[in-house]
């Protein structure tokens, strides 16, 4: 008797089509279980509407349902803001992300960060506002973490601690440093308690703060707050001093002083961790909570909640600056696209004005130059090494550099044109 042959050859497609439907199905689900819409507040939900093309439907016959249409949080559009003229500056000598910019007088000194996913920088890159060139480069220690640092400066000398040591998701190291910029010297400082991973870090009081950011699995929030006595690049203590725990933990948030209080906006709950197992510690997409909180120290020191900011963002820790009696926030992240997961940037200036303790909106910037969303794996820091720098004898920079294979984007802003702007705000630069 023979076999049909054909109905075996179609029964294995049927099944091979049944387990790739089943796997798509899987996929999908545990893409989608995402926080992102439990913490938005609903009145910020939602006019972005997805549907499907028209075009893409045409020569088809489509059966008539009633299935709804997906309504997403309006966290993933920009905010409406006047737009500002953008200038392109001198490209910067390597593509870097997740590193860290401090200024001093009209030099930007940017340091290690992402070359790759898998490559990392150990050196500093110098960026002059006077003459829009890049040089000076020189080396960090050995045993210098290479991304998620936190870093300060008072003006001379450059406080770094902790942050992660190597490529894909390594661990963290504790160890601190401090850099002479007129010296290009590096010191040893004491290390933190436990590394974290880019920790809010302020100088406040005389004393090196450090607080919050990722504990050593990169991924839990931590609370914790130390704090040690420095002075002129030295250290006037041998061990860190334990203070007030913050309210809510957490890496990538900008940290300011200002009037003798200290400020601590932005920020996010979770990140992406080494992959159990992995040799080259891969990184994998874990979920992630985005959020605007603001909270003060005073001279109390007891945390207090200010307003929080329009719209969810994160790594900002090098993207704000201080104009008269104002912190001004350039872009950042929020959350995570629900049907792409790719990271979205945030298009906005924001102002966080001292006197009322109120943000508002000052204007929009990247979109306007049109830097796109980047993909999936590449965009899993922060994208930016940004910092506005603001000189009444020159131009405002914000440096933003890409990851490799997307190209690097720097561009300015005419000082006089933020100026005002402000002055519409009914400020005054002195």
């Amino acid at each position: 008797m023979v076999r049909p042959v054909g109905k075996h050859k179609s029964a294995k497609y049927v099944l091979v089509l049944v387990a790739l439907l089943g796997f798509i199905i899987f996929y999908n689900f545990f893409w989608a279980s995402s926080p992102y819409l439990a913490s938005v507040p609903s009145s910020t939900r939602a006019s972005l509407i997805f549907s499907i093309s028209n075009s893409s439907l045409e020569g088809k016959t489509i059966q008539k349902t009633n299935i709804p249409e997906r309504v997403l949080s309006a966290t993933f559009a920009d905010l409406a803001a006047p737009a500002l003229r953008w200038e392109k500056m001198a490209s910067a000598p390597v593509p870097r992300l997740d590193g860290a910019a401090i200024q001093i007088k009209n030099l930007l000194y940017v340091f290690a960060g992402y070359g790759t996913i898998d490559y990392v920088h150990s050196h500093v890159d110098i960026y002059n506002f006077t003459d829009n060139t890049w040089g000076g480069r020189f080396d960090m220690p050995k045993e210098m973490a290479h991304s998620h640092l936190g870093m300060v400066t008072d003006g001379r000398y450059v406080y770094i601690v902790t942050g992660q040591y190597g490529p894909q998701c390594r661990g963290p190291t504790a160890h601190t440093f401090v850099l002479d910029t007129e010296t290009k010297q590096w010191q040893n400082m004491p290390p933190l308690p436990v590394p974290r991973y880019a920790p809010a870090t302020q100088l406040w009081r005389g004393r090196l703060h450090v607080m919050g950011g990722s504990k050593e699995n990169r991924h839990t929030p931590g609370l914790e707050h130390w704090s040690i006595a420095v002075k002129d690049g030295k250290v006037l203590e041998k061990e860190w001093r334990n203070e007030i725990p913050i309210p809510r933990g957490g890496p990538h948030r900008a940290c300011v002083v200002v009037d003798d209080k200290l400020i601590v906006l932005g920020g996010q709950e979770g990140d992406f961790m080494a992959k159990p197992g992995s040799p080259i510690f891969k990184c994998s997409r874990r979920n992630e909570v985005v959020y605007g909180d603001v909270y003060m120290l005073d001279e109390d020191i007891k945390w207090k909640v200010l307003p929080s900011m329009p719209k969810p963002n994160s790594h900002i820790e090098f993207a704000w600056v201080i104009v008269n009696n104002s912190i001004v926030i350039a872009g950042g992240t929020t959350e995570k696209h629900p049907q792409t997961k790719r990271m979205v940037l945030n298009g906005e200036l924001f102002q966080f004005n001292l006197d009322t303790l109120v943000i508002y909106l000052l204007c929009g910037y990247f979109r306007s130059v049109m830097i796109p969303d980047l993909a999936c794996c590449m965009c899993l820091f922060s994208l930016y090494i940004c910092r506005v720098c603001m000189l009444r004898d020159t131009n405002c920079l914000v440096i933003k550099n890409l990851v490799e294979g997307v190209g690097e984007s720097q561009f300015s802003i005419h000082f006089n044109e933020l100026e005002i702007l402000l002055m519409n705000y009914d400020m005054t630069i002195k």
